[in-house]
């Protein structure tokens, strides 16, 4: 992959953008490769998709800051979603989450560890409402949880990281 610009865009990456630059609904497309490729969208993405597509930079942050799919922070190498629909909220899933933030140290505001090995995020649904409170963690589904089970869950992947 060659890189390019200040953003570090790849080859593929820049004739994607070049080729949807003049098309209506072009700058959600083009956002949405930029996190594909990078996994978030960075202040330097950001400003370069600006340049690039010829929009006012504050039109990129408008976008990016109104859309909850849109990442600004790097994700953790381990990405941990925790179920907060209907059926995971009342059995609990609220009560993992605040365990999940405690054990990881993350702060108010933040959904990364310091040390980039663990991002936490609610979701509104996982699909396994039988199995609830539920989370994922890289897609490794843990279901009829306790906040008990959180210490281990976070060993396991904590081990395979070292």
């Amino acid at each position: 992959m060659t890189k390019s610009g200040n953003a570090g865009f790849s080859k593929s990456l820049l004739d994607f953008i070049n080729a949807w630059k003049e098309k209506p609904g072009n700058l959600i497309m083009i956002l949405h490769h930029v996190q594909e490729e990078q996994g978030f969208i960075s202040k330097e993405a950001a400003m370069e998709v600006a340049r690039l597509i010829n929009v006012p930079v504050a039109r990129v942050f408008g976008v990016v800051s109104f859309y909850h799919f849109f990442k600004t922070e790097k994700p953790g190498k381990n990405l941990i979603n925790v179920c907060l629909g209907t059926a995971c909220y009342l059995k609990g899933g609220q009560d993992i989450l605040d365990e999940l933030r405690a054990q990881l140290k993350i702060e108010e505001g933040a959904t990364t560890t310091k040390d980039g090995l663990f991002s936490v995020e609610p979701v509104r649904c996982i699909g396994c409402c039988g199995l609830a409170p539920v989370i994922s963690v890289n897609g490794d589904v843990y279901g009829k949880l306790t906040k008990n089970q959180v210490k281990d869950i976070l060993a396991q992947y904590n081990k395979a990281s070292a």
